[in-house]
């Protein structure tokens, strides 16, 4: 079942601050994602048109209130663990930093502005583990996602590029196999939940990179959902947009 409208505006970039930008010092495969079309939102995750992720992405643009809808996956194996990856140096955004399992923006075409069950982030968050760490969706069907809440953040990535999103949280289990692409990941590792607090209580003193998403999710609300993984019903709240700007 697709949403009745699922037409949205697209914003020219040639309007918007910083439409010249040159990227040729970038990766070109990262360069060519950036012409990615995103969904723009308001500060209440209406959809309100839709605009590249080069765009999406100044801080020239974030600056002026420019926000855009996003998911995080959490993956976890059968053994409760949970599947990190650390962003590759090809990233034009957050380059080798640690992080959740999957990070990316559902797009402003029909299948993914679907927000019938959270159909449409639910498809990106599929087509993007393929792309990143190439999960079949076979491995994660969308029945399997777990949508837990979103969070509305704002994060400097340096003086060009940042994020400002409304995050849709989504956890899944499952067992799979990776094939990982390495101009998105550099490495990945499963860890448990103790491991994971080594990790963030040694970062700083270690020069571990972390996402400001993972951070604040982690800090927020990763342990108590973790916890009640094989049984999350109880934490889902859909209602709210948790304001952490």
């Amino acid at each position: 079942m697709m949403s009745k409208d699922t037409s949205v505006a697209i914003i020219d970039d040639a309007a918007t601050a910083g439409a010249g930008l040159d990227l040729s010092a970038y990766d070109e495969e990262q360069v060519r994602l950036m012409g990615e079309m995103c969904i723009l939102l308001n500060n209440d995750d209406k959809a309100i048109g839709a605009v590249s992720k080069k765009t999406c992405h100044q801080m020239t643009n974030i600056s002026k209130g420019m926000v855009h809808r996003a998911f995080s996956v959490f993956l976890f194996n059968s053994k409760n663990e949970l599947l990190l990856q650390q962003r590759a140096q090809e990233k034009i955004t957050f380059p080798e930093c640690y992080t959740n399992t999957c990070c990316s923006h559902p797009l402003a075409t029909e299948s993914e502005l679907d927000e019938v069950e959270q159909m449409g982030v639910k498809r990106a968050a599929q087509r993007k583990l393929e792309h990143e760490l190439g999960i079949k969706p076979e491995q994660v069907p969308l029945d399997k996602f777990e949508y837990l809440t979103r969070i509305h953040y704002v994060a400097p990535s340096d003086g060009i590029w940042g994020e400002h999103e409304i995050d849709y949280i989504l956890f899944i289990k499952a067992d799979v196999d990776l094939d990982v692409n390495p101009n998105e990941v550099m490495s990945v590792k499963y860890v448990s939940m103790d491991q994971l607090k080594e990790i963030i209580a040694t970062a700083d003193a270690k020069g571990t990179k972390l996402t400001p998403w993972f951070s604040l999710i982690d800090e927020k609300f990763l342990y108590k959902w973790w916890a009640k993984l094989d049984n999350l019903e109880s934490l889902k709240d859909h209602d709210t947009i948790h304001r952490m700007i």
